[in-house]
């Protein structure tokens, strides 16, 4: 077997490299040899009418990377993917996660998605403004659908803070949700392979509501309870996902799905909790890619 390893051209850090090279390294202890290539290769192409597959040659790709026209292409020409196109594309636009796994049993902090402006002169309506305070009071969080690390996530604390993040949001797609005043600077990372919960680390900071590792947060391991096991991987499972990291948070009742990020970075996981994520996730690879 060979695998293909596609890392986005321009983003690249320390995280990002660890995740390709340590996925690569297991695979190829257990014996299957991955190419690490950037995606401007163009891997996909349309010519003669039809759709051509430039990446040919492999029985499998890890698709580190949210490009949903690529991912498209490359499934269309037959090519395995984990993830899944279709797992990304629901993940990578948090409104369309939350849309998608209300009314299937998933607990979730009170969401209302964020209006869509066409006009950057255009301004906010003070009854939008009305509406959101009446449904989530403050403060509240604001996100943007796209992002991860903890960027382009706001915390509003009164109506002019409201008003003005409406007005900078108002021509990127986002979403306004409950602030979880209990989960303030600590919440759940969980990592589930294969529809297994196999890893869990709580994070916290003390600087920041937030509590991303990328931002400053610090992780401790945490053991998977029943209750918190059920949740990520029914989420993970509805999503049809091979690999995620979700965030949990804590609620006054119990456990609430935060976010789902279909390629969770795993080192800061990996050192927290000593467990070896990139293994088991290249076991369960190796084991799906020999039943095409």
């Amino acid at each position: 077997m060979k695998g293909l390893i596609l890392q986005n051209a321009y983003y690249h850090t320390p995280s990002t490299d660890y995740q390709g090279e340590r996925l690569a390294a297991e695979l190829n202890k257990l014996g299957v040899y991955c190419d690490i290539k950037n995606n401007d290769f163009f891997g996909a192409k349309i010519e003669g009418g039809n759709l051509k597959n430039a990446a040919a040659g492999y029985d499998f790709c890890i698709y580190l990377d949210k490009d949903k026209y690529l991912s498209y292409a490359l499934e269309k020409c037959g090519v395995r993917l984990f993830n899944r196109h279709e797992a990304i594309q629901l993940c990578d636009d948090k409104a369309l996660t939350f849309l998608y796994l209300a009314g299937k049993g998933i607990p979730m902090p009170k969401t209302l998605p964020g209006l869509l402006c066409y006009d950057p002169s255009a301004e906010i309506l003070k009854d939008t403004c009305e509406v959101l305070e009446k449904e989530l009071g403050f403060p509240m969080v604001a996100k943007q659908c796209y992002g991860s690390l903890g960027k382009f996530v706001y915390k509003i604390d009164n109506r002019a803070e409201l008003q003005k993040k409406c007005g900078e949001l108002k021509c990127t797609p986002h979403l306004f949700q409950k602030f979880i005043a209990e989960s303030a600077g600590r919440d759940i990372r969980v990592i589930v392979i294969g529809g297994k919960a196999v890893a869990a680390m709580e994070r916290t900071s003390q600087t920041d509501f937030r509590s991303n590792i990328e931002l400053g947060g610090k992780g401790t391991p945490k053991e998977i309870d029943e209750k918190l096991k059920t949740l990520c991987e029914k989420s993970a499972n509805l999503l049809g996902l091979d690999y995620c990291g979700i965030d949990i948070l804590y609620g006054k009742e119990g456990y609430l799905l935060c976010e789902v990020n279909s390629n969770a970075f795993f080192g800061g996981m990996e050192r927290v909790t000593g467990i070896n994520v990139a293994r088991l996730y290249a076991e369960h690879i190796i084991a799906n890619a020999k039943r095409l």
